[in-house]
């Protein structure tokens, strides 16, 4: 075994919402997550690089390079937020310390945003070695090759034209695997990706190696648990209430009830932070790897402390001696075991693929394998055009099914895949306006052909 060493692994990823929407549902989460998460965590990155993983999905990066994205930011920045956060000082006034310190998050934003020169993209390139299917599809639940093939090089190949070039680290859109999966992972060059194996029996502090090759990475469970469980940290009661909001959604309560209190805040941070440094060494006290793995829009927005909880966790690692390392295939294995024949897993709820699949979902699974077919299961049939494939890819994203599983979007949700699935057919027939806006620009057109930038 190697000696002990924890990775940490920040799934980072956005549905296709851009120009999609705005309030409730839509391209304003993109703009959230913008300001509270990526901005602040890019300072973590910076000054701590190598000591985290980075996955940044495809469809994420197609939003932030998107024509326009930058100042339609800055003016929900300086526009929607400032004007927001006027009204609700006029409204509560004894809130003022709260609500002034809110609006210094989002003004913080617009002014890193801008010394970064507008570009997220430049700004991830040194941190995002990870990438992943081209819009998130749940790629167990596909249902060709073709499909399989069109998300792993789309994604892929888009993820070498903006960075330069790819190491093999593939992020599983919600960790789902089968074993079917393994010759098409290895097709596609992916050296290591993530799987949720927990309760399986199996140590998640060891890779495991497929025989077509790429590595398994069971994430831990145990340590993830830290921050996820219902009890986890962002439930400790001095953190901001992310669930709680004044009228016009800014954090003003913590999770007690009280008036939210930096410095009180701040502590709880620290305190965390050093047990979950403590935890992860002991749980690796006797060698092995072990991976952390966590949505990075929880850091920041969800959990309105999380990136500082990220950079605090950091340190104490180094303070106690806990080698933190980057997710390396060729590092990772060192120490494989072969892997077993393990069934179909999620990191949904149960592990498998109901969340996705199942009756909360409306069948849409069904209605987007059914789609799959019509575009590309025809035998003998000229391959689809560029609009078409975008369209499908599009329906395919893993987001619309859990939204309405989890019930969190009303109608949108539901709205978007009957869009792009009815975009799709007019499109496998000529008809209809392509309104893709920037999604998958770099899809390619044949083998070693790259469409670059193109109008959709």
């Amino acid at each position: 075994m190697t000696p002990g060493r924890l990775s940490i692994v920040l799934h980072t990823h956005m549905p296709y919402v851009e120009g999609f929407g705005t309030w409730p549902f839509g391209e304003e989460w993109l703009w959230e997550a913008m300001a509270t998460c990526y901005l602040p965590l890019l300072d973590v990155l910076d000054a701590r690089p190598d000591a985290v993983t980075v996955s940044l999905t495809p469809v994420l990066a197609d939003q932030l390079e998107a024509p326009g994205v930058p100042e339609r930011f800055l003016a929900f920045l300086r526009g929607t937020r400032e004007e927001s956060h006027r009204l609700d000082l006029d409204a509560h006034p004894e809130l003022a310390p709260q609500l002034l310190h809110s609006r210094r998050r989002y003004r913080r934003a617009a002014a890193s945003f801008e010394r970064r020169g507008g570009d997220l993209i430049a700004a991830f390139a040194r941190h995002a070695r990870w990438t992943s299917a081209a819009t998130h599809a749940v790629l167990p639940l596909l249902a060709t090759d073709a499909g399989i093939r069109l998300q792993l090089e789309t994604g892929i190949d888009a993820h070498r034209a903006r960075f330069g070039a790819w190491d093999g680290g593939l992020w599983l859109p919600e960790c789902a695997y089968g074993g079917w999966l393994d010759e098409r992972l290895a097709e596609a060059a992916a050296g290591v990706a993530c799987v949720e194996l927990t309760d399986l029996g199996i140590d998640p502090r060891r890779a495991l190696r497929t025989a077509a090759g790429p590595l398994l990475a069971p994430i831990d469970r145990e340590l993830i648990d830290l921050v996820w469980r219902a009890d986890g940290y962002p439930s400790g009661a001095g953190y901001a209430d992310t669930h709680a909001f004044t009228e016009r959604r800014h954090l003003a309560w913590a999770v007690d009830g009280r008036p939210y209190d930096p410095p009180r805040a701040a502590a709880s941070v620290r305190a965390d932070a050093a047990d979950f440094a403590a935890r992860a060494a002991a749980r690796v006290a006797g060698g092995g790897w072990t991976v952390c793995a966590l949505d990075t829009e929880l850091l920041g927005h969800w959990w309105a402390e999380g990136v500082d909880w990220l950079a605090a966790a950091i340190d104490e690692c180094a303070r106690a001696g806990l080698a933190l390392v980057p997710l390396d295939a060729e590092a990772y294995g060192e120490d494989a075991a072969p892997a077993p024949a393990l069934p179909v897993t999620s990191w949904g709820r149960p592990r498998t693929l109901q969340t996705w699949s199942g009756p909360r979902a409306h069948g849409l699974a069904w209605r987007q394998r059914a789609a799959e077919l019509r575009a590309l299961g025809r035998p003998g049939a000229a391959p689809p055009s560029l609009r078409a494939r975008r369209e499908l890819l599009a329906l395919q994203s893993s987001d619309w099914a859990f939204l309405i599983s989890e019930d969190t979007a009303g109608p949108y949700p539901l709205e978007r895949a009957a869009a792009h699935e009815a975009a799709l057919d007019a499109a496998l027939v000529g008809d209809g306006e392509p309104a893709l806006r920037n999604l998958a620009p770099y899809l390619v057109t044949s083998p070693g052909v790259r469409v670059c930038r193109v109008p959709i």
